[in-house]
């Protein structure tokens, strides 16, 4: 059985769970809530193995207003598909499904009817790096191929589309995950 839950992504210098809007969570090993491959910059994902404290639409408006950068949440289903809604500080909204073929079969919706949305998607996802100060020189045409593909574990496929959109990758286990760039002004 694969991951079930939200991967919360945005930039912070303290742990996104100080967040009000997850009222005083703490990170629990044991099942609840891990910080999953946090990126240089202050940028961190959280995983949590269990539901948000509100719909991903709520959470992800509260997070961007708490820190006053991008951020998206990926609600994941057995590891098998995602759907990713973004949202900028100026509130424009994205969303796109990772896994297209088994988003279709889950949610009874004929394949090309999502892939139709995959450009528009793309665009929305690109725009939405572009507001962090990322994915500049990233070509709409690679994250719709990101969208168009597929991945036995749509965290991955999550992980790859932030490295796509430019994002600072994550350091390889068991190395320092770097602290906020000089200048950066996030809460």
């Amino acid at each position: 059985m694969g991951f079930t839950g939200e991967l919360v992504f945005g930039r912070s210098d303290r742990p996104l769970l100080r967040a009000p809007v997850f009222g005083g969570a703490q990170e629990d090993d044991a099942g609840g809530i891990t910080s999953w491959r946090p990126r240089p910059g202050g940028w961190q994902t959280w995983q949590f193995h269990r539901t948000l404290p509100g719909d991903p639409d709520h959470v992800v408006r509260a997070l961007v207003e708490w820190t006053g950068a991008p951020a998206c949440i990926a609600s994941v289903h057995d590891s098998d598909v995602a759907l990713v809604v973004g949202l900028e500080p100026g509130g424009e909204r994205w969303d796109a499904w990772l896994n297209l073929k088994t988003a279709a079969a889950m949610t009874d919706r004929p394949l090309p009817e999502l892939a139709a949305h995959v450009t528009d998607d793309a665009a929305g996802a690109l725009s939405w790096a572009r507001s962090a100060g990322f994915g500049e020189n990233v070509a709409a045409a690679t994250i719709e191929a990101t969208l168009h593909s597929h991945d036995p574990f749509a965290e991955e496929l999550f992980d790859a589309l932030l490295n796509h959109l430019g994002f600072p990758p994550a350091p390889a286990p068991g190395t320092a995950t770097g602290g906020l760039s000089a200048g950066a002004s996030v809460r």
